[in-house]
């Protein structure tokens, strides 16, 4: 079986970013998308996944969970203090293994919600595994898959289930569930595992897990158990207790994948322009090291670079082919560094962006 190639797009352009069909995006194409009827229309989250080009809700019981062979777009909106104005973010998440019809349809689409609702909203980019913090407080547990939607384990016939390794770890207040590699070597005592069988499924905790990943992975378990009508049954090890030969080490292999994908980073901040004052449109470092609000002009788009954020902070008075060409700029930028994967938020001059204040006081 040929093996799926991870990120493959991180070698591309991009070039659907500030391209003229993109920004031909009309308000009256966007609002004939039979998705976005009643998009950002109240307080709260909304998701859709991308199936052949088309925008399709995703099921709330679901919100959370996302397979590497897919691409989504998720709506946050809420409103700011005590103003009755709606706020918005929009993020586009991008899996491991998701198509580039996907994600190419994923950020289009995203660019007409954004134009759907007046270009309030800050725009993101979400890699798997490198999603931002803003992202994951959406959600109390994120759970990233193997495979596509299709290929889930709703409804399964537990006889005919293919096994899978599922990883509980806690960062921040968020649990993230990721389904690894059926391998030894990655079983952990400072973390919780469910090893899923169809039939059999097993609760081991690491002895130094934290009592919220125990109680998510129980929680999960219940959850199999009662989809699977009682035919699947969860049984709960203790780390310090089982030996090498239980039968849950016996259904793990000894070899492991490498899944590594960004390099150490300097940590030092670098600041680039996108300006077209020359009569084209250009892409040059400014400056690195610490940055303030003074080093950003109106009248262009900067592209910051945290090593842990990227940023596109679009001038009030940029031209229009500096704002149709930053997105890819950046997108083009990151592909060629060793951390082509962190999180992209791209705003406007006038909106309040709270990790980006953040990172010039930092």
């Amino acid at each position: 079986m040929m093996k799926a190639k991870k990120y493959d797009w991180k070698d591309s352009n991009l070039a659907l970013f500030g391209s003229d069909t993109e920004k031909q995006v009309k308000k009256e194409s966007a609002e004939s998308e039979p998705a976005w009827q009643g998009a950002g229309a109240e307080p709260g989250l909304q998701i859709w996944r991308i199936v052949k080009f088309k925008v399709t809700h995703w099921p709330k019981e679901d919100y959370g969970k996302f397979y590497s062979g897919d691409s989504y777009i998720v709506l946050n909106t809420f409103k700011e203090g005590s103003s009755e104005t709606l706020c918005y973010d929009v993020h586009f998440w991008i899996g491991k293994e998701s198509s580039q019809d996907e994600y190419g349809t994923a950020a289009y689409k995203t660019v007409e919600l954004d134009t759907f609702l007046g270009d309030v909203p800050v725009q993101h980019r979400e890699v798997q595994g490198h999603e931002s913090q803003l992202f994951k407080s959406y959600f109390k547990t994120i759970t990233l898959m193997r495979g596509g939607a299709d290929s889930g384990f709703r409804h399964v016939v537990p006889e005919a289930y293919k096994p899978r390794l599922l990883h509980f770890s806690k960062a921040s207040r968020t649990v993230t569930v990721s389904e690894v590699p059926l391998s030894k070597k990655r079983i952990t005592d400072s973390d919780v595992f469910i090893l899923d069988l169809g039939r059999t499924v097993y609760q081991y905790n690491g002895a130094n897990c934290s009592k919220d990943e125990k109680f998510k992975a129980a929680q999960y378990c219940q959850q199999l158990e009662s989809e699977r009508n009682g035919k699947a049954k969860c049984e709960v090890l203790e780390g310090n207790e089982i030996s090498p030969s239980h039968p849950f080490f016996a259904s793990l292999q000894d070899d492991d994948e490498a899944d590594s994908d960004d390099e150490g980073t300097d940590g030092v901040k670098e600041l680039y322009k996108v300006s077209d004052a020359g009569g084209s449109c250009s892409f040059n470092k400014v400056k690195d090291g610490p940055i303030s609000q003074g080093d950003f002009s109106s009248d262009d788009v900067f592209v910051l670079d945290t090593k842990e954020d990227l940023f596109v902070w679009i001038g009030k008075g940029a031209s229009i082919d500096e704002r149709k060409n930053a997105l890819s700029y950046a997108h083009g930028y990151l592909s060629k560094t060793n951390h082509p994967f962190i999180p992209i938020t791209c705003f406007s001059e006038n909106k309040s962006v709270a990790n980006f204040q953040a990172a010039l006081t930092a």
